[in-house]
């Protein structure tokens, strides 16, 4: 691993809501991937971490997909600085849809 460093991950107040939308036998595998993800390099380019188009709705500016079929999103920024991730929104895409929180987001 290039950096050793540890990200503090934070989230957003309305992340738990946004979890309470999928069933919670998921609950345990979607904190794992985000700490897995985002602790040491979020700001690296995968498969399934990538950074978003500007003009997107959310203030966040990375995303990682994860979980059955990569259906859950992750949406975050973070601060090289002071070595903080800021998880700002959890969604699950269907199809070609975008929910987080129960609503349908347009990106």
């Amino acid at each position: 691993m290039a950096n050793t460093l540890k990200f503090n991950i934070k989230y957003d107040s309305m992340f738990e809501e946004h979890l309470s939308f999928v069933d919670s036998k998921y609950h345990s595998l979607i904190r794992s991937k985000i700490v897995e993800q985002l602790q040491f390099e979020p700001n690296v380019e995968t498969k399934n971490r990538k950074l978003l188009r500007p003009q997107t709705v959310l203030a966040a500016k990375w995303e990682i997909r994860f979980g059955p079929a990569n259906r859950f999103r992750v949406f975050y920024s973070f601060d090289e600085a002071i070595r903080e991730v800021y998880v700002s929104a959890f969604g699950e895409k269907e199809r070609e849809r975008l929910y987080i929180g129960g609503e349908e987001i347009i990106l």
